[in-house]
């Protein structure tokens, strides 16, 4: 007899876990969360958050979007990426980042009612955390999973309590490790992994100090520092990371991963600071120092019967593009809504085969991503000399070298300005965070061509209502003067309806369907003298349908089908699709 019974057990109160439990208690699932600390995040690791995460944000509410952008640093102070001798030394260039050139912000403008913005993890972690409990999930701190048995009527996880000793079972439905990098819930299911752990080593120093002096005057989240003989390994790279503008800052620098991590008391940490910011005077006040290492692994299948996995337990990578965090609560909007309406007898169990579908390319693709990120560093320092030598005097020799009024120098000026703006790949590769098509059984696609890009995927989102990409975004009016998102229209758990004049046989079809199939269908007729009018003409440009047919949209915002117009049957065409991607 199991101690606890739940529908779903989740490990783990990082962004993914916080999340997926915050959606599953807002589609009215009170789901079991636990944590083997005491508390949540206590260092501000993950930070970068992008477009699509707000989208979930504001999906889950207007005050917890709004909370997060009270936290948040706001997007024109994330600002210029500078590479320097160090933060109050020599700027050697910069790039504007995060969506920050004009041509990228009218980009993310058009894309998404959400803005981009950098919430460290300390604050957007609790705001998660809130909002599950506060709708009905359950939670335990200093609760440690142990291990799991499945059968086929549930999960029976073991778990040990912290303050007692003793061992807890706990009963669920399904089980989601959101337990991290080193995933014992991934390991105990079974899950295959491509990739190899613990690539490079790094430490993060967290301190406090007034930098505004040099830095107010050129916002940015990360300063670059390039310093020849360095104690901050490899190159003499080492990163200074604003946390909180401009007084709480973070330095990450490498060592050897074939050496054992570095012990660093505070004045070591002290040194380095010092070292990296350029002040030799400097009193930070060092508040933490740890270890952590750079992994470069994905995991190929990310579910097991009853168990799921999610966020760095199957997508494990560096920092590079600020992808985790996001990409870990995108693993919860997509899973969260298919267990609710599996949970409430209104899809079949098939329908959670599409998480694996959908989620394990996206996997792949970020941790790629990530490290060829890191790769590029390398042209950068090729262009200023820091390949060429292992000498710091020379090194330093190399890097003065672009000062020189000399045909060479005037060539390695051209090679740094293009290897720094070639890092535009890590820090706004747009369509790498909002370019997401899924291929699943959640999607009829019905031999309808995938639209090929325009631009380089990488760095241009693409909107598309093609089934499986996420529904355009454009604005949409009331007869009262109010202005929504098409995305507002859709999503809160439920699927939407999107059709126009002409298409009264699919509001027609959504009533009949809805009621037999026993689930809630939003409809929407978007035209004029309706209550959403589109007068800009920019959503009769962004549906790719006529006036008479329809959109079928998910919870999560991305379309499940499309019918171009009018159909003799439209009953019969959306209660066929509903059954696929339903598993009725």
């Amino acid at each position: 007899m199991a101690d606890i019974t739940t529908d779903v057990l989740i490990i783990g109160t990082g962004p993914a876990g916080s999340a997926t439990a915050a959606l599953l208690a807002t589609y009215g699932i009170e789901p079991l969360v636990i944590n083997r600390y005491r508390w949540l995040a206590t260092t501000p690791r993950a930070h970068i958050t992008n477009q699509r995460t707000m989208e979930v944000l504001r999906d889950l509410g207007r005050d917890v979007e709004d909370e997060a952008y009270l936290f948040a640093t706001e997007q024109d102070l994330m600002g210029q990426n500078v590479f320097c001798t160090a933060v109050a030394g020599e700027e050697i260039g910069r790039m504007q980042s995060w969506g920050n050139h004009p041509l990228s912000k009218a980009e993310h403008i058009l894309t998404s009612p959400g803005r981009m913005n950098d919430l460290p993890q300390t604050y957007m972690e609790p705001l998660l955390f809130k909002t599950a409990c506060s709708r009905g999930a359950q939670s335990r701190m200093s609760t440690e999973y142990v291990s799991h048995e499945q059968d086929g009527e549930g999960v029976t996880t073991t778990c040990l309590d912290r303050l007692t000793g003793k061992q807890v079972t706990i009963r669920s439905k399904f089980l989601i490790g959101a337990d991290g990098g080193n995933s014992k819930v991934a390991e105990h299911a079974g899950l295959t992994f491509e990739g190899k752990m613990g690539v490079a080593g790094s430490m993060n120093i967290l301190f406090e100090a007034d930098l505004s002096r040099y830095v107010a005057h050129r916002p940015s989240v990360l300063y670059w520092v390039l310093q020849p003989g360095a104690d901050v390994g490899g190159i003499g790279m080492g990163l200074v990371r604003m946390v909180r503008p401009w007084n709480e800052w973070l330095i990450v620098w490498g060592y050897d991963i074939n050496q054992p991590a570095p012990q660093v008391d505070n004045a070591f940490a002290t040194k380095v600071v010092r070292e990296l910011v350029g002040v030799p005077d400097l009193e930070p006040k060092i508040k933490s120092v740890s270890t952590w290492t750079v992994n470069n692994m994905y995991a190929t299948t990310l579910s097991n019967g009853r168990v799921f996995c999610m966020g760095d337990a199957v997508h494990r990578h560096p920092p590079s593009n600020g992808l985790g965090s996001n990409t870990s609560i995108q693993d919860g909007f997509n899973l969260a809504w298919k267990l609710a309406m599996v949970l409430r007898g209104q899809a079949g169990a098939g329908l959670l085969e599409s998480y694996q579908e959908e989620r394990a390319p996206i996997a792949k693709q970020i941790v790629t991503r990530a490290n060829k990120s890191i790769e590029e560093f390398g042209p950068i320092f090729k262009s200023l000399g820091l390949l060429d030598s292992v000498d710091p005097v020379k090194m330093q020799q190399n890097m003065d070298a672009r000062c020189n009024d000399t045909d060479d120098a005037e060539h390695q000026r051209k090679a740094i300005r293009e290897a720094i703006a070639y890092k535009v790949y890590e820090f706004d590769a747009h369509g790498v965070e909002m370019n997401h098509r899924y291929a699943s059984s959640a999607v009829v696609k019905e031999n309808q061509p995938e639209p090929t890009f325009e631009k380089d995927a990488e760095l241009h989102f693409q909107p598309t209502s093609w089934p499986g990409a996420r529904l355009p975004h454009v604005w949409l009016f009331g007869q009262n003067g109010e202005k929504v998102s098409s995305l507002d229209l859709t999503g809160h758990g439920v699927f939407t309806i999107l059709t126009g004049i002409g298409g009264d046989a699919w509001i027609a079809a959504a009533k009949a369907v809805s009621k037999e199939f026993g689930i809630h269908l939003n409809v929407h007729k978007i035209g004029p003298r309706q209550a959403w009018q589109d007068l800009t003409g920019d959503w009769a440009r962004a549906r790719e349908t006529r006036d008479s047919g329809a959109l079928l949209v998910r919870p999560d915002h991305h379309v499940a089908w499309r019918a171009d117009s009018a159909v003799s049957d439209a009953e019969g065409d959306l209660r066929r699709v509903l059954k696929s991607v339903l598993d009725r």
